[in-house]
């Protein structure tokens, strides 16, 4: 009789009859078999990550993020937070002004001013540029060498360069006919999401004497800035501190700032209409001179008539405009002038020219 091959009757014997037809040893009991895991990494990234480790680290650590994931952006330099609004502010004219713009290079330009006053000095400047080859951006260049120099032999001068392309630095300096009158050193860094500088302004270790300045802005999220800036002065028989704290919001079409310390307070609002018209406003109180000022202004550009319109009014009842001209396609921008103050009782107007 032909033996038949007796059927499992339990599921540990059907476990090791599969064991057995796959060629494959059954683990001890209350051992659960081994199973090899493979990398879901490319080989490409194993090798990069690799040579990380080789070198010490994994890269630059990322650039701060808001909590929504966009990158903070760098909010600019402190002492330019009120620019904005005092731009739209008209320049005081009085009598007749002449410049004149000479282009002799890619990288050098000199100009010619002659002002005559009726309530001060006439004078003559004669100032020069220079921009070197050092290409950043399409609108920036350094080393950048400015200076001005009038009748009479007083010279201001800068030189402006960038170091790295994050660290900025400035020397100025000031004469007054052949004598030394002003000078300083500027040091600004530019981080992903702050700013940093520090000034020092006619330094003498053998008197005791001078002033240092440091400024520090932060962004806060990409519409808020905060920052603070503090003012050590020192000189034989005085010393003293000032601190004060600033505050930029940025909105898509305006832009509030506010600046509190020992010395007062300074708040601006700056405004864009529309793409001709713009209007800011400026509250500036003092607590050495215990007295308060707020001025409008605004400015209106009419780019197809090549015309340019800047009107101010001010708590002191001082008004004045300056128009703007441009004659193309001559070189010639003509400019006009008026302020007038009601309280004094004093009015003065001005004429301008500008060629080149």
């Amino acid at each position: 009789m032909k033996k038949t091959p007796s059927r499992p009757n339990s599921k540990g014997d059907e476990d090791l009859l599969k064991v057995k037809l796959q060629g494959q040893r059954r683990p001890p009991q209350g051992q659960t078999p081994r199973v090899m895991k493979t990398s879901s990494r490319s080989s490409s990234e194993v090798e990069d990550l690799l040579n990380a480790k080789l070198q010490g680290g994994l890269g630059p650590p990322p650039r701060p993020t808001e909590p929504g994931g966009d990158p903070l952006p760098n909010p600019g330099a402190f002492e330019e937070c009120h620019r904005r609004c005092k731009e739209l502010f008209p320049v005081q004219m009085e009598g007749v002004k002449l410049t004149v713009n000479k282009g002799l290079s890619n990288h050098f330009q000199v100009n010619h001013t002659v002002a005559l006053s009726t309530l001060g000095e006439s004078n003559y400047h004669f100032g020069a540029t220079y921009v070197g080859t050092k290409q950043l951006s399409p609108t920036e260049a350094f080393p950048v060498l400015v200076g001005d120099m009038d009748n009479s032999g007083s010279l201001n001068a800068q030189v402006i360069h960038q170091l790295t392309s994050r660290l900025r630095s400035k020397v100025a300096f000031q004469t007054q006919q052949a004598k030394f009158v002003n000078w300083q050193v500027d040091g600004e860094y530019r981080g992903a999401d702050f700013t940093a500088a520090v000034t020092l302004g006619n330094p003498d270790i053998l008197v005791g004497s001078g002033i240092l300045v440091a400024h520090y802005l932060q962004s806060i999220t990409p519409t808020l800035a905060l920052g603070g800036e503090l003012v050590y002065h020192r000189r034989p028989g005085e010393e003293g501190t000032v601190i004060s704290l600033a505050g930029r919001y940025t909105a898509p079409n305006w832009i509030g700032t506010l600046t509190l310390g020992q010395a007062g307070a300074h708040a601006t609002y700056y405004h864009r209409a529309n793409e001709q018209l713009q209007v800011g406003v400026e509250f500036e109180a003092s607590t050495r001179l215990q007295d308060t000022s707020v001025a409008f202004g605004y400015q209106l550009e009419l780019p197809k008539g090549n015309l340019l319109f800047r009107g101010s009014v001010d708590s002191s009842w001082t008004v004045g405009a300056v128009l703007e001209k441009k004659l193309p396609p001559l070189p010639l921008t003509l400019a006009l002038g008026a302020f007038l103050n009601h309280r004094k009782n004093k009015f003065h107007c001005g004429f301008g020219l500008t060629i080149g």
